[in-house]
């Protein structure tokens, strides 16, 4: 509960992370790993100044008394640059483009857990308006500026900003929904991005020969992108249904309106892929119906923890909650 183990912490995990980024010696790789780390730095060092002000003004480091405005204020801008929400998400996408695949689902998914935990710790002291108008702003930016990619990698780093957002929006309500979402999130996050792996797809054009490689994975590829959209009966509705339930028992219903909204622009762009998945055929030259391939490297050990989850949870709701 001592701020300065909670900055050495966020340290620790950046600079952990960024040898596995910069480890492909190419100058994007290297670029990438010098973003992250600039970013990261930055955010970490506002973190040790919030929690520096607030111990000279209170006297105390302990991480639960953050009682001073201007701390807050520091504290929930230092979280978000961390995350990578918006108006401070620009590093993510260029960070995840410049990284191979793996180290792309690990930046999006082990390397939200440390800022979200000091989320769920701090959570009655964070600035509400900063992290209401930032969720809005995630939203609509993440579904806004994905429409116009068409690098995977950099689709999936606009849906975590949308993610990021919705989990934002709850945060100063109910941390147990938080919490949840989070889980699904990373449920769904690491099933697309193994599928992504397994498939070595990088472009949304690559997405139209999944099939020849394997019918299985291409439907299953569909349903974790329609799941990530939010659509019922798939475990993504889910979060949207409790969070937007919340925000309306809370009387925030235009917040709740404008989520609702920018679940529809992220939902367009999952849609492209999984119709470029699933309903469209590349010009083919050759009449086989499979490629010619070597046996399988890569295990699927992971996809079959992590599609379950990511398909199959919405009847589990009221179990959830309890």
């Amino acid at each position: 509960y001592h701020w300065l183990m909670a900055w050495i912490g966020l340290e620790m995990n950046t600079l952990a992370i960024i040898p596995i980024i910069s480890k492909q010696h190419h100058p994007r790789a290297t670029e990438a790993a010098t973003k992250y780390f600039l970013t990261q730095a930055a955010a970490s060092a506002t973190l040790l100044f919030s929690s520096t002000v607030n111990a000279w003004q209170t006297g105390t480091w302990d991480i639960t008394q953050l009682t001073s405005p201007t701390s807050t204020i520091l504290l929930t801008m230092a979280l978000i640059t961390k995350l990578g929400l918006a108006p401070v998400h620009f590093w993510l996408p260029e960070v995840l483009q410049g990284s191979t695949m793996k180290t792309a689902l690990i930046i999006t998914t082990w390397q939200k857990l440390a800022p979200m935990s000091l989320i769920l710790i701090t959570a009655n002291s964070l600035s509400t308006p900063i992290l209401l108008t930032t969720a809005m702003l995630s939203t609509l930016l993440g579904g806004w500026a994905g429409l116009n990619q068409t690098q995977t990698r950099k689709i999936m780093a606009y849906s975590s900003i949308a993610h990021l957002g919705w989990m934002a929006a709850i945060t100063p309500m109910l941390t147990n929904i938080l919490i949840l979402n989070l889980i699904i999130y990373m449920a769904m996050t690491t099933s697309m991005f193994y599928m992504l792996i397994i498939s070595k797809t990088k472009t949304i054009q690559d997405t139209t020969t999944i099939w020849t490689t394997s019918p299985t994975l291409t439907i299953m590829m569909m349903l974790t992108l329609l799941s990530l959209g939010g659509l019922p009966p798939l475990t993504g509705f889910m979060p949207k249904w409790l969070i937007l339930n919340e925000l309306t028992m809370q009387n925030l219903i235009t917040m709740a309106t404008i989520l609702a909204l920018s679940a529809l622009l992220s939902l367009f762009f999952y849609l492209r892929l999984a119709y470029t998945t699933t309903m469209t055929l590349s010009p083919n030259t050759t009449t086989i119906h499979h490629k010619w391939r070597f046996k399988p490297t890569l295990t699927t050990t992971p996809l079959a923890l992590t599609l379950p989850l990511s398909l199959m949870m919405l009847p589990m709701t009221p179990m959830m909650l309890a």
